[in-house]
């Protein structure tokens, strides 16, 4: 029914162990995903932000404030079923990161990137083992195979959940060596955001700041903030 939106039916959210794993339950009855698999979660700490998702809703249930649950919903119902092929697509990033692509003028944009992101493409290289080109303008540039090699099995070792979560942060910011980094710990997630606007926020300095662009960079610094927090999380014990 069009504009239908349910409503609360439950006075409670708590978290429960299951059988490998952490599940919520909605004043004692296990939830489900939309698929109707359990929905078992790979923390504690997960489960409880999961849970504190369902207490804070008001009488009409609004999917816009759980991000969690949507997350752990996707990780279930389709990760999980898709691993390998959504582990491929974030993986090729690699080949096309944004971190590769630099500007040949003015100055300030080039010094700007090659301060920020030149750092991360050392620790990528040396941790990964996996060395980037880098190129001006837009034209492609072709990257070692061995090293989009090495970068597609860190990423094809993530869980569901992991790989879920990892999703947001390379989609959002454009990067796979950014989001790795984040979840690393070699760039915090505000910092990494940061970088991945460089060339937008020069372009803004410049010519001053466009206000729709900007509602839509808050929404998605947002969501790359949240998938973090998501994915430390997951990773927590």
């Amino acid at each position: 029914m069009a504009g239908w939106v349910p409503k609360r039916f439950w006075k409670a959210a708590d978290v429960a162990q299951a059988d490998g794993g952490w599940t919520v339950h909605l004043d004692g009855r296990a939830v489900k995903t939309p698929a109707k698999a359990a929905l078992l979660l790979p923390s504690r700490a997960f489960a409880e932000g999961v849970a504190a998702e369902w207490d804070a809703q008001g009488e009409a249930l609004d999917p816009a404030t759980m991000p969690l649950t949507k997350l752990a919903n996707s990780a279930i119902d389709n990760v999980a079923l898709n691993h390998a092929a959504v582990a491929d697509m974030l993986a090729g990033y690699g080949g096309t990161d944004l971190l590769c692509y630099r500007a040949d003028s003015p100055a300030d944009l080039v010094a700007r990137q090659r301060a920020a992101w030149d750092p991360l493409l050392v620790w990528s290289a040396g941790r990964f083992g996996a060395p980037l080109n880098t190129g001006a303008g837009i034209m492609h540039v072709a990257q070692p195979e061995a090293s989009l090699a090495a970068l597609a099995a860190e990423v094809h070792a993530l869980t569901p959940f992991e790989l879920a979560a990892f999703h947001d942060l390379v989609a959002m910011s454009g990067s796979l060596i950014l989001a790795l980094a984040a979840v690393h710990g070699e760039a915090g997630a505000e910092a990494a955001w940061d970088a991945s606007r460089i060339d937008e926020d020069w372009q803004a300095e410049q010519w001053g700041v466009d206000e729709e662009a900007a509602e839509t960079a808050a929404l998605k610094r947002g969501e790359f903030l949240t998938a973090y927090r998501a994915f430390c999380l997951i990773r927590s014990s």
